[in-house]
């Protein structure tokens, strides 16, 4: 599944994996699904998006400074990805970042994805922290020489059901990643 959004981000965005019934089905990262219902509404209240909705992949959505990937390229089953397809898709990553020289800020929906870009800049020679600092909603790691990992609750129906992730709290991570890239 490609990346969406802004080709000259500041800010990147790193999600698990293409959902099986979202963008499996419509081609576009969180288009279609739940947790892009909560996504795009928030980044349109931040300013990223041009609309709070996206339901298929021509619905006219573009996103400004921003770019949305995830850190495995396909659906996993049960949405737990393996080891070996963690690694595989790793080269995906290192590859986008190595194109998109601005970035300010990296937004990290999940644990998973939190650990992987940590991996993947560490694999690239960025100092990462030691102990690794602990994942939790609105944790911010700066690191030298590179943007500002700011992580977020993934907008699945597991934490936005249960109440683990308000569209509050969600918002303000966005407000926060805006503030940190400068825009």
């Amino acid at each position: 599944m490609p990346s969406f959004g802004d080709p000259n981000p500041s800010v990147l965005v790193v999600g698990l994996a293409p959902a099986a019934h979202g963008a499996n089905r419509t081609g576009r990262m969180f288009t279609g699904d739940r947790s892009g219902e909560w996504l795009f509404r928030s980044l349109h209240r931040a300013g990223f998006a041009s609309q709070p909705e996206s339901v298929t992949s021509n619905d006219a959505l573009r996103l400004d400074g921003l770019l949305v990937t995830a850190a495995v390229r396909c659906a996993p089953p049960a949405n737990k990805p393996l080891p070996q397809e963690r690694d595989t898709c790793a080269d995906w990553l290192h590859a986008e970042l190595e194109l998109l020289g601005k970035l300010r800020v990296i937004v990290c929906l999940g644990s998973f994805a939190y650990a992987q870009t940590l991996r993947v800049l560490g694999d690239r020679g960025i100092l990462v922290p030691r102990p690794r600092p602990r994942f939790g909603h609105a944790t911010e790691v700066p690191l030298p020489d590179a943007p500002t990992l700011l992580c977020s609750y993934h907008p699945s129906q597991q934490n936005t059901f249960t109440g683990k992730l308000t569209e509050e709290m969600f918002d303000r991570v966005w407000i926060r990643a805006r503030e940190l890239a400068g825009r």
